[in-house]
Formats: structure tokens, sequence, C-alpha cells
């Protein structure tokens, strides 16, 4: 979940090193740090932002050479002594993942007569290089890793050796950039887009020496491996806040095209289906399927669970979602007639790569709903949806939930088509998907009464989110992003759950977001409201039903979508009021707190 990013080449690379660290400060911002390696190892680092690391660099620090960190904390509280990059000598070491045997190592250490100056894992890394007797910087950090248990994405540096970079992964994403007589690595390709369009990913258990000349790739046994560069389809405006006041807001705002992106192209009016030639089966295929099973973390979860709910509506499969972090520890039973789809925003969550790595080590087919292009998911699945909503910054998922959740749909259809539901069925949830779009811009275009509705509700202490059936993900979705970014406590309920327990909860400070479709369950979901009512509980519905005068203390209404597809719709409205809440009590909605965007370790 920590950023890094390293430079070597013929440029000062402090400024360059600060650049690509305040483009990855989304994956930690506790504290950060820099080194160089100029006429000896110079060293900045403090707890805080990047900003904060601009201000305590000397003027005088400069090299053609360094590495540079932003952190999530794992191992020690944020300060100055725990920030990265860490030294031993003239080795300088930034790492992003868990050494789960570091404990050990710095047993080992200390008995040895080293002292260890922070409480980090990351620490060990750069003595057991800075130890080792093997002759080349290569073959120093491949023994100090071949004695670590764990993740890692690291790169390492010797100021005795200025003019190259070592780099390598297992479990944390490495990229290597390819320029103009310099190398640049990151642990995202965000780092890199203002200084090249040419990448390289590095793969589990592989090693790059970089140098201003080119790279040479190998395995952790000193195989040497091939690697070609290749494009980066992103312009670096995309990373740009441009006139927005954030990331979040700015993300929710390009919802519209970025589900006419995801639909562009795949969907199929005369057959009345979808086209989704990435997942690589065949309509004999699909009649195989017996069950869909779905996995993801945190949003990509819940996205998951309308997935589910699609598939089992258009399709009639039984299918059901699982976060992966759980499906990975519990021996799953994984059946050859079971479609396993793993969703995930950055393509590197390292729960849903584990389950995916799982699944294909017991002969289940998987594919990914991923976004990320080129991301370790979508090249361990080898086929899938892309989502193609364009980089998502914001800590918050938004338009990666919306465009997850249209994919899945598309998914739903094409199973269905090539199943039982009927071509006139097809047509109208085709229609429903073409219209998505438009139906989102207008909820956008709804902002300000869903502002001044979430304002009036910042000083609750607590807060429900209730949905039953196609509301019930949603209900969950809505909580997520009120607690991450508002730090309000809020918790999710199916709504006929309520009057088995939670009921005793209700009261005037208690405010319930009841998320009503308007669909079958309609009177269901006006008695739940009357049930709070009756116990004194102020009601925000959203809908896109008519309900009776004066049911609810607010109304959030948005306009009518396909009966199945407003699990989608009514998600963009619990987005905005989340965060204008968090607005109202002046929370920093980019950068919550304990939290990063890409979570790449346990």
């Amino acid at each position: 979940m920590c950023g890094i990013v390293g430079y070597v080449g013929s440029r000062d690379a402090v400024p360059l090193l600060l650049e690509g660290l305040h483009r990855l400060e989304y994956r930690g911002y506790d504290s950060a740090g820099v080194a160089v390696a100029g006429e000896a190892l110079q060293v900045a680092k403090t707890v805080g932002r990047v900003a904060d690391l601009r201000r305590v660099v000397p003027p005088e620090m400069a090299g053609t050479v360094g590495i540079a960190h932003t952190r999530w904390a794992t191992h020690g509280e944020p300060n100055d002594v725990n920030a990265h990059p860490h030294t031993s000598g003239n080795i300088a070491i930034v790492h992003n993942g868990v050494f789960e045997n570091s404990d050990r190592l710095r047993a080992q250490l200390t008995a040895q007569g080293v002292t260890l100056a922070s409480d980090t894992d990351s620490e060990v890394l750069a003595h057991l290089v800075a130890r080792s007797a093997k002759t080349t910087l290569e073959d120093a950090v491949r023994e100090a890793l071949s004695q670590v248990e764990g993740t890692y994405g690291v790169i390492v540096m010797d100021a005795d050796r200025p003019g190259e970079l070592v780099a390598a992964r297992r479990g944390s994403p490495v990229v290597l950039g390819v320029g103009e007589h310099e190398m640049l690595v990151a642990s995202d390709v965000s780092a890199l887009v203002r200084f090249t369009q040419q990448v390289i990913y590095l793969d589990d258990d592989e090693l790059a020496t970089v140098t201003p000349e080119g790279y040479r790739t190998s395995t952790m046994d000193a195989r040497s491996t091939t690697k070609s560069p290749t494009s980066i389809e992103v312009a670096t405006a995309e990373y740009e806040l441009g006139e927005h006041p954030d990331f979040m807001y700015k993300e929710m705002s390009e919802q519209p095209e970025a589900v006419d992106r995801c639909l562009r192209g795949r969907l199929d009016h005369r057959f009345q289906s979808a086209r989704l030639g990435g997942v690589n089966l065949s309509p004999q295929d699909y009649q195989r399927i017996r069950r869909v099973k779905l996995l993801g973390c945190g949003s990509a979860y819940y996205a998951g669970q309308v997935g589910a709910g699609l598939i089992e509506e258009l399709a009639r499969i039984p299918a059901d979602a699982e976060p992966a972090s759980e499906f990975r520890y519990r021996n799953p039973v994984v059946d050859p007639d079971t479609l396993y789809v793993a969703i995930s925003q950055s393509g590197e969550t390292l729960d849903t790569l584990a389950a995916v790595q799982e699944l294909k080590r017991k002969g289940g087919h998987v594919i990914g709903v991923v976004n990320a292009v080129s991301s370790t998911i979508a090249r361990e699945c080898g086929s899938g949806i892309f989502l193609h909503a364009g980089p998502e910054v914001s800590v918050a998922a938004t338009k990666s939930f919306t465009t997850m959740g249209v994919a899945l749909a598309m998914l739903a259809l094409d199973l269905g088509r090539v199943r039982d539901l009927s071509i006139t069925e097809g047509r109208r949830v085709v229609a429903g998907l073409a219209e998505l779009p438009a139906t989102i811009a207008k909820i956008l275009g709804a902002e300000p009464e869903i502002a001044e509705i979430a304002r009036k509700y910042a000083r609750a202490q607590h807060m429900f989110f209730l949905g039953r059936v196609r509301g019930w993900p949603v209900a969950r979705e809505g909580a997520q992003k009120l607690k991450e970014i508002s730090y309000l406590h809020a918790e999710a309920y199916q709504s006929a759950e309520l009057k088995h327990g939670p009921l005793a909860l209700i009261n005037p400070e208690m405010p319930s977001v009841v998320v009503i479709p308007d669909d079958e369950l309609l009177s269901k979901n006006i008695s739940t409201i009357e049930e709070i009512k009756a116990r004194g509980g102020p009601v925000i519905a959203v809908t896109d039903a008519d309900l009776p005068p004066d049911l609810a203390t607010d109304v959030i209404r948005i306009p009518k979508a396909h009966e199945a597809l407003t699990p989608i719709t009514l998600s963009v409205p619990l987005q905005l009021f989340a965060y204008h809440l968090a607005r109202a009590l002046g929370r920093d909605i980019d950068r919550p707190r304990n939290l990063a965007k890409s979570v790449t370790v346990e």
C-alpha cells in the first residue's frame, strides 16, 4: 500500500522523485522520504505528507540516482525514524509489503551486533543487503530476499554504485519506466506517465537491474527473463485535478463518461445481448456453467453482490459473492462447473490476487473484472472484462464501483441470452444499459439537493443504511462510503432484519438511510420506514419510486431505470451524500485516515 519510486539517469533525481511521490500519495501518506547518491548517500524523510517532505529536503541535496517512498504504516507508528528510505552504510532501500519473519531476522541481526534504528519490518532488508558478501548489488539483493518471508516491492540503491538500482517484487507491484538514457521504477504507472509512456511490469519473484542505458531482468534463482516495453494508454491529464476540489469529486463527475466507455462496442443490438470478447467463453462454455462465484474486497465485494443478484435475475444461475480474503483462507471446494469472477479496481489487491492463484492451482476457471490494464490480476486471469473507467486516485471508489456494476450487468445479460432470457427482455436490458450514462448525469445534476440533505445530518454520530434484495448491496456500499470518508459510524442491514435486534437502537438521534427501488418489494420497504418512524427515527429515503407524502423525513429521488439496473443508479446519490457530509465535517476526502487506495498487504 506504500508508494515507491526510483530514478537513474543524468538529470537531478530529487525533483523527479518528489513529483513521482506526489502522484503516488494516494497509496500512503503517513510519512515520506527520499535518498539520493551524489558524492555520498543523502537522506531526507519526515512524518507527514509529500508537501512536508518538500519542506525538509535541503536545497543542496542532489544526485542523478535516487529512491523515494510514501508510507502506509504496517510495522511501527508513523514518525521520522520509521519513515523510508532505510539505510545501512551506503545501502538504502524502500519497501512496499510486509516481511512476516522480520522479528526473527531482527533478533538475528541484533545478535550479530547490528543496531536497528526503526520499528519497521523493512529495515532488516537494508542490513541484509549491506552484510552480503556478494560482489554485485543484484546478487546481494537476491541473497537478502531469499531470507525474507512475505510480500515485497522493493528498490535498493548502493551509494558506492551510483549508476544502478535493483528492484524486485513478490505480491506488491513494481513497474519500470523506460526513458531516453534514463530509467524509472515505481509501484504504479501514475508516477511514470509524466516522464515516459514505455513501461515494463515485473512478475512475482522477478528482479530488475536498471541503469541509465537500460535494464535486465531475472528470476530469484538468477535465470534471465525477457521483457519488452508496452505503451501506457493513459494521458497525464487524467491524473490531474483540474478545477475540481478533490479527486473523489472529479471521479464522481466522470461517471457518465466512464460508463459510456465501459459500454462502448459491447452492446449487441442485433441479438439483444452483450459482446464480451475478452471473457473468451463460447456459448457452449456458458451452457456448462452451473454456478457463479464473485470475489472482491471492500467496494469490489459489494459490486460482486450486485453482480450476483443480476446473474441470478437475468441468467437464472445460482450466484453469490464472497470476500476474497475469506475465500483464500477457508480451503474452498473448487468446482469445475463454476465460473469464478475476480473483481478489483487496481488489479493488485493482494487478497484477491491470492484467491485467483489458489483457484488456478485447483483448476478453477477464473476471469477478471479489473480497471487497470496490465495489472497482476488481469495477467493472472488472462481473460475477463476491463472497466475502462480511467484512473481512479481517490481512496473512495466511485466510478470504479459503478463500472463494475455495469460490467457485471453485461456478463449477466450475456449469460442470460445464451440460456433462457428472452430476446424481448434482452432488448429492455440493452436499452436500460444504453440509457445509464444519461441517467447518471441526471442524478449528478441533483447534487445541490443531495448536498443540502447531507449537511443536515452532519452532526449525527451513528447511521443505519437499510435495503432488501436489490437494495441490500447498495446499502452496504453506501455505509462503506460514509464510514471511510466522514468517519461517522454507519452500519448496513437488510431491512427485514431490523426487527430482529437492531430496531432497539432506533431513536431520534439515529438516522436511517433506506434504499427503496421501485420494484415488487416497494410496500415492504414502506413498512420498514413506518417501523422506524413509530420509534422516532429520522428517515432519508433514496428511491426511484413515488412514495406516499410525508412518509420519510427527507427524500433523495432519482430517475427510473430498468429494475435490474437500479442497484447501479441508486448507488450514485449515496456517493454524493457521503461526500457532502464529509465536506461539512471538514474531512480530507481523498486521504481518509488509516486507509490507502491499493491494498497490497494483508
